[in-house]
């Protein structure tokens, strides 16, 4: 089912891709230097569709890495909770004085 889904997701997904892809291979000018747009010294020619995907992963990239930093909080107090279970069930009961017995009635 899994996989059924993934291919029906999947192919769509990369036809449309290939489809950017061809759509705009004329290559573009991306220029990193803001100060000087006419003679830029950090700039490189690729095709429209480089940029777009390279921004695509980037983003993702850069998201997930956000997500996992402000998740971190929830890790380590998963991490304490688990040591702790450890520690209580690792460590026997304290010993009784031999025999199991109620309580003393009160008076």
């Amino acid at each position: 089912m899994r996989r059924a889904l993934s291919l029906i997701v999947g192919v769509p997904l990369g036809i449309l891709a290939l489809a950017l892809a061809v759509a705009n291979r004329k290559p573009i000018t991306l220029s990193l230097d803001p100060f000087s747009p006419d003679a830029p010294g950090l700039a490189v020619d690729l095709p429209l569709f480089a940029v777009i995907f390279i921004s695509l992963i980037l983003g993702v990239i850069i998201g997930g890495t956000i997500t996992w930093v402000k998740q971190g909080r929830f890790r380590r107090e998963a991490k304490q909770a688990r040591a702790e279970l450890r520690r209580t069930t690792a460590s026997p009961p304290p010993a009784a004085s031999g025999t199991l017995s109620l309580p003393r009635p009160r008076s």
